[in-house]
């Protein structure tokens, strides 16, 4: 894990979200505290769990895109679940435990791509190899191996003598080497050729859902391995994608799977974070009967897995006594204290996330690395348009932003997409056959949400 001091890692934050503070620094400390526990060698390393986070606050105002920036500052597995997805035991829907498995296969999955890009040269020129065997075969050599199956099943099988034309090793080696300076050239990327691939289509048996293997698929393939051989098929592509499917398969074949699963488990259950969304969606607001008994429900299968315990999966055990969870929720209704009290206590670290501001609608516009005005510029400059926002244009957007999320419902940053497809919507069907450079100006932006304006005008005197 990165070694990120905590000013450091709300430095990395700010260049995507734009204020909440105290979440940001809050979320810091859970992080380098993952790093300072890694450090102690002592007896009490294994006593130190990390502090559960519940950060509250409305849509979009960057709680789900704090967690997956952290994640990502630091290469952990992350994984985002709605809480509402999931159902008591007993009941049709996914069960609590299939957040952790999730977790486990995002794991294998970044673990894997780290290995696969470590032996990704000597794939590469194996796959080369591969295709220049296509291109110019070596010539075949009599082979003493019999068929398995003939051993197995007394098969007696007739083999008639192979003639093998008889070709100059010379010329062959001096035809291969040319082939093979015009594949690193390039030169042959665009050239049809037939390739043989395994046939992966084989469907897996998914178990029911709602049962305790649920999500455990087996795969048959996967199950009985090299008993059968694999299943092939031929295909037509370029040389340039038979180097890439190639690459991949050379690629699996040079890593060692165990190795993969045993750095994933590792990985999952150290530096796991599960963000669980729409928490205040599970929360029980009165007593008795109805769906609120099967909230209750769901909140008590969640808290083992939030306390930690072990989860089984077809990778085996994986242990959430060290996974990071954090939860969201805008608690509109319902209150942090109609969760039940025990689950309330494994979020010790609470932090209320504050509503955007028209200034933060205006930073959020450009100062992020990935703003929505950069995104907007680079995808017509694809057309040859030139759009340029100025300072009042960008104001407006913002104030345009501020007053609908007063008006309306409140949906945060996500509003300033509304508006700014509504000001861009024109330009952007109109793209080739507009003027190279468009300026984007306070009355441009005014005269396209005039019709917005209007309709929020009215809409409160609608019953």
């Amino acid at each position: 894990m990165n070694n990120m001091t905590p000013k450091e890692i709300v430095k990395e934050l700010d260049k995507y979200i734009i204020g909440q503070d105290e979440a940001k620094k809050k979320v810091a400390i859970a992080l380098r505290n993952r790093y300072r526990r890694r450090m102690l060698t002592s007896d009490i390393k294994d006593d130190i769990m990390p502090k559960n986070i519940l950060m509250i606050g409305p849509t979009g105002v960057g709680k789900t895109e704090i967690a997956r920036r952290l994640a990502k500052l630091v290469k952990a597995p992350f994984i985002k679940v709605e809480a509402t997805k999931f159902t008591e035991v007993g009941y049709v829907g996914r069960d609590v435990d299939s957040m952790i498995r999730d977790l486990m296969e995002e794991s294998i999955r970044i673990v894997k791509e780290e290995k696969m890009n470590e032996v990704n040269e000597k794939a590469l020129a194996l796959a080369k190899e591969r295709v220049l065997n296509i291109l110019a075969p070596l010539p075949n050599k009599k082979s003493n191996v019999k068929n398995p199956f003939e051993f197995i099943f007394g098969f007696q099988q007739e083999t008639k003598p192979v003639e093998i034309e008889e070709i100059d090793e010379n010329d062959l080696q001096l035809k291969r080497d040319q082939i093979l300076k015009q594949l690193e050239a390039g030169l042959l990327d665009d050239v049809i050729i037939e390739i043989e691939i395994e046939d992966n289509n084989l469907m897996p048996v998914e178990i029911i859902a709602g049962s305790n293997l649920e999500g455990m698929n087996i795969n048959f393939n996967e199950i009985f391995g090299d008993l059968f051989p694999k299943k092939k098929k031929k295909k037509k592509v370029k040389i340039r994608e038979a180097i890439r499917i190639f690459s991949q398969e050379e690629a699996s074949k040079l890593i060692d799977m165990d190795l993969v699963i045993e750095e994933a488990k590792r990985r999952a259950e150290e530096d796991g974070i599960v963000f669980i969304d729409e928490i205040d969606k599970i929360a029980s607001r009165s007593k008795g009967s109805g769906p609120d008994v099967s909230r209750e429900g769901v909140q008590r299968d969640i808290l083992p897995i939030v306390e930690g315990s072990t989860v089984n999966t077809k990778y085996g055990p994986i242990k959430t006594d060290y996974i990071l969870f954090i939860a969201a929720g805008a608690f509109h209704v319902s209150k942090v204290t109609d969760l039940i009290p025990e689950l309330q206590g494994r979020f010790p670290v609470r932090v209320e996330l504050k509503d955007l501001t028209k200034q933060d609608f205006k930073e959020i516009l450009v100062k992020p690395k990935n703003a929505i005005i950069k995104q907007y510029i680079e995808l017509l400059k694809v057309d040859g348009v030139e759009l340029e926002f100025v300072d009042d244009g960008i104001d407006e957007i913002a104030q345009a932003a501020f007053i609908m999320n007063q008006q309306q419902e409140n949906i945060g940053a996500r509003r300033l997409h509304t508006v700014i497809e509504e000001i861009l919507e024109d330009i952007s069907f109109e793209a080739p056959d507009l003027p190279k450079k468009i300026i984007i100006d306070r009355d441009y932006v005014k005269n396209k949400l005039k019709d917005l304006y209007k309709q929020h005008d009215t809409s409160k005197f609608i019953i």
